[in-house]
């Protein structure tokens, strides 16, 4: 008989927790499990990619009476004599502009608000996997059955004591908590060091054939410019720091360097960050391109990855950069080091724009170094199956072995 799985995740939009999941879906074993999907966001990016083999389930009626227009969802509770998803809904609405809230405390509000409109899952699981924080966790937690259930932390985890206090009664509920590098293992363990005994590192899993395979099926840039070209990819949003970018991009345009800096990603700053490109001047410099359901084709032809986060479970941009053996500028945030050797695979830099702008600099003019680099990067060790082995390991029942050296963790994507 197959071991049913089921995996949830806010929803399959291009980021770094949502290709990891799509990527460990592609080299599942559906010989020997049944697997559900469930999804609280759908038409994402991603989803195109998710193995046939996958049953996507539908949306929960919560899910899709919030897809609905206030005035058809309206009529529809009256119709039906049923409320309580029209006032979940509504109280949230309210209730967020009330306050500038971070993505834990929202996450918080709308379950407190919105749980009780949540149908519990009917089905039966042997394995049940919340693959990102938030709303997925606590919907594992209290609306899914299964014999064992695991928690996934793919960010660096600081909770203030309100949230603290209101998480840990979920992730109570969870058999293991699987952190994607070390570091944001040591983070969530500064806010829950009660879990010491049930965590787990299992990093976000890459396969280097796939990239590079679908490096090579799409085009990329398409505006004939001939100078060098920088690449970010990320959320637009505080998080992947692109304040920092454009002020970085500034300082190099002063410089007179011929580049472009272009970006993958959409989120609730681009309209902040399309005027703040007006006002200094960078529409030639600084190009917002939206969100590709394959970014691969355009990391592989820039010149330079740079990566401008304030914080990260794990920068699986990163990784991906380093597997198409693109030189990489980046951050010093939590994990940086996990993968990281500075100065053999890329440059670390302060959290900055001038910093940031001093790197690229470096690295760009410097072609002896640049041409070091790239030596070095064509020599790592591309991919990591032991990664995806733990996942077994975990999913079996099996113990989680976790005492790799951490320096052939850094080679090992």
């Amino acid at each position: 008989m197959l071991k049913k799985i089921l995996f949830a995740i806010d929803s399959l939009n291009c980021a770094g927790a949502e290709k990891s999941l799509v990527t460990l879906l592609g080299l599942l074993d559906y010989q020997k499990y049944s697997v559900d999907l469930m999804l609280f966001g759908h038409g994402g990016e991603l989803e195109e990619l998710v193995p046939p083999e996958v049953n996507i389930l539908p949306r929960t009626r919560y899910t899709a009476f919030n897809e609905y227009s206030l005035k058809k969802a309206v009529k529809k509770s009256i119709h039906e004599h049923h409320f309580t998803a029209l006032r979940s809904r509504i109280a949230y609405s309210v209730r967020l502009r009330t306050g500038n809230y971070k993505n834990a405390q929202k996450a918080r509000i709308f379950w407190q608000i919105s749980s009780r409109a949540f149908e519990q899952n009917v089905k039966d699981y042997d394995v049940a996997i919340s693959y990102a924080q938030g709303v997925p966790t606590f919907y594992v937690a209290e609306k899914v059955k299964a014999k064992r259930k695991f928690a996934w932390v793919n960010v660096s985890y600081r909770l203030d004591e309100k949230e603290q206090e209101y998480q840990k009664q979920y992730y109570d509920m969870y058999d293991r908590i699987v952190a994607v590098s070390e570091s944001t293992k040591e983070v969530f363990l500064e806010t829950f060091p009660d879990y010491v005994k049930k965590m787990s590192v299992i990093y976000d899993i890459n396969n280097p054939e796939f990239i590079t395979r679908m490096a090579k099926i799409e085009t990329s840039y398409e505006d004939d410019f001939d100078g060098l070209r920088i690449l970010t990819i990320g959320r637009l949003a505080n998080q992947k720091g692109y304040d920092i970018a454009l002020d970085a991009c500034r300082k190099l345009k002063e410089t007179g360097l011929h580049f472009r800096w272009y970006a993958l990603g959409k989120g609730p700053l681009e309209q902040e960050i399309e005027k703040k490109i007006q006002k200094y001047g960078l529409t030639e410099h600084f190009i917002l391109l939206g969100v590709k359901s394959n970014p691969y084709p355009y990391i592989a032809n820039a010149d330079l990855y740079v990566q401008t986060s304030r914080f990260e479970g794990f920068g699986l941009a990163i990784a991906e950069a380093r597997m198409l053996n693109v030189p990489v500028v980046t951050t010093e945030f939590d994990a940086v080091y996990n993968q990281m050797v500075q100065g053999k695979n890329g440059l670390v830099t302060g959290i900055n724009g001038i910093d940031v702008a001093k790197g690229i600099e470096e690295l760009l003019l410097d072609r002896e170094l640049y041409k070091q680099i790239k030596k070095y990067l064509k020599s790592e060790k591309k991919g990591n199956p032991e990664e995806f082995n733990k996942f077994y390991q975990l999913i079996e029942g099996q113990e989680v072995d976790n005492n790799e050296e951490k320096e052939s963790i850094v080679h090992a994507y």
